[in-house]
């Protein structure tokens, strides 16, 4: 066989592959197949699934960082998606759940059993969404006030916080159901939902915000009526291929009946998940509100900024470790533990590669990054040293995300949780504190805390990796 005759083949070989994982494939086993291409059939949508989502952020920055007061406008958008990230924390939590059930299942060779946990999911996230819509809108403005921003940024982000967090169960939705679909293997579904509700977000965006023929300017009130429109537009897509009878899933209306033994061993799995995430959005809450009292409205706005564009290269490496998860729910409940191990590292090899090259490109090309998105010199300045501080600890994050979604695609939602409470709560906050406020370093001393938190996190997730309770987790 001639050199170029191979290189055809592997290009071939690459070309299919990739089409397959864009593409959606449900016929792949994850418990025999190879699991280099299992970890890129899975990876691949979850990764441009993850970038579709951070995404959301970065637009509704862009179209409000150039609004006439834009400094409050940055500051009502990041406030409000750092408390809506308690809504993000319970809904990864219960569709982590949802996935590491129905990825058992499905490894188990049961779709039935499957299908009927991941409606159940859905029940649960609907009780839980109704109370924090209702709460969310009537204290909107106590909220902004409670994270840190002045009276008129408070009255200013108003309305924005109210539609976000009242609208919040598209949110919920958005997570679970594609947590449902990665767990039964088609993380294709997921990745297309979100493409979805970004475009329609995309397009919504300039018109509500900035007026369009007879469709007037809403500010930045239209910023959050485009982007929960998108989702909920995501979440019906979503839906129509929940039932449409198609899929491995198969969805009939007595899987909605409530069945309190199955939502009790979600719950139980679940919990632990919902606090893991919790406690870490608890730590970010937290962190917002001590640069916004350190460094007022611009340091906020600074550090939000940062944020976003951070979160922008920080999830789709969340989407990439999120393969862990399946791979090592479906392989556990094929009783193949070796696999469900070799998956864990050729996923973090994967991921550390990809985030060491985030590092080098934030470091470099940061404040070309900032500047498209704010023109105030002030901001950028913060958001520049905010950004290339925290990006210092990338390639760790990179290796504790697959660890944290190893343990919870096993089952072990305790151990991460552990770790976020002594990571985040008893190292984070505290070093944080110290060093913004003790020793008068104000926002920079909060850039640096989190790096070092992030990595002392890593460190403890490998130790208790390598202990191995996660394989003997029965879900």
């Amino acid at each position: 066989m001639t050199e170029t005759t191979i290189e055809k083949n592997l290009f071939s070989r690459i070309f299919t592959t990739l089409k397959q994982a864009i593409k959606g494939d449900e016929s792949f086993d994850y418990t025999s197949g190879s699991i280099k291409k299992g970890v890129i059939l899975l990876a691949i949508p979850m990764v441009l699934e993850m970038l579709m989502e951070s995404v959301f952020a970065l637009v509704d920055l862009y179209f409000v960082g150039h609004l006439e007061q834009s400094s409050y406008a940055i500051q009502a958008v990041g406030l409000t998606e750092s408390v809506i990230t308690i809504v993000y924390s319970i809904a990864i939590g219960i569709s982590m759940a949802a996935t590491a059930v129905v990825a058992r299942r499905i490894g188990e060779k049961d779709p039935v059993a499957a299908a009927k946990a991941g409606m159940q999911a859905i029940i649960i996230a609907f009780v839980i969404n109704t109370i924090i819509s209702i709460f969310g809108f009537i204290y909107a403005k106590d909220i902004l006030l409670f994270m840190g921003a002045s009276i008129e940024a408070a009255e200013y982000g108003l309305n924005f916080t109210r539609i976000m967090i009242g609208g919040s169960l598209c949110i919920m939705l958005l997570f679970l159901i594609n947590g449902i679909f990665r767990g039964a293997g088609n993380a294709a579904i997921a990745m297309k939902s979100l493409w979805l509700a970004n475009i329609c977000n995309i397009i919504l965006c300039p018109i509500l915000i900035n007026g369009f023929g007879p469709i007037p300017a809403f500010g930045l009130m239209g910023a959050a009526m485009a982007t929960t429109i998108g989702r909920s537009i995501g979440v019906l897509y979503q839906l129509y291929h929940l039932f449409n009878g198609r899929g491995i899933l198969k969805i009939i209306p007595s899987y909605f009946i409530p069945d309190l033994e199955q939502i009790k061993a979600l719950v139980k799995i679940a919990a632990p998940g919902v606090l893991q995430f919790v406690i870490a959005s608890c730590s970010w809450i937290f962190l917002a509100q001590l640069v916004a009292t350190t460094g007022g409205d611009h340091g906020s706005a600074g550090y939000q900024t940062a944020l976003r564009i951070m979160m922008f290269f920080i999830l789709p490496a969340w989407g990439l470790s999120n393969a862990a998860a399946t791979l090592v729910g479906q392989n556990l409940g094929a009783k193949k533990i070796e696999r469900a191990e070799k998956s864990v590292f050729t996923t973090a090899k994967y991921n550390v590669i990809f985030m060491a090259i985030i590092t080098v490109i934030t470091l470099i090309f940061s404040r070309s990054l900032i500047s498209f998105f704010t023109n105030d010199l002030i901001i950028q300045k913060i958001a520049v040293e905010a950004l290339q501080t925290m990006c210092l600890g990338y390639v760790f994050y990179g290796i504790g995300m697959v660890l944290i979604n190893t343990f919870n695609g096993a089952g072990d939602t305790w151990t991460p949780t552990m770790i976020n409470f002594f990571g985040f709560w008893l190292f984070q906050i505290p070093l944080a504190y110290l060093l913004s406020k003790y020793y008068k370093m104000g926002p920079t001393g909060v850039f640096i805390a989190i790096p070092i938190a992030e990595t002392a996190i890593t460190l403890a997730s490998i130790v208790l990796y390598k202990r191995g309770k996660w394989k003997r987790i029965k879900v």
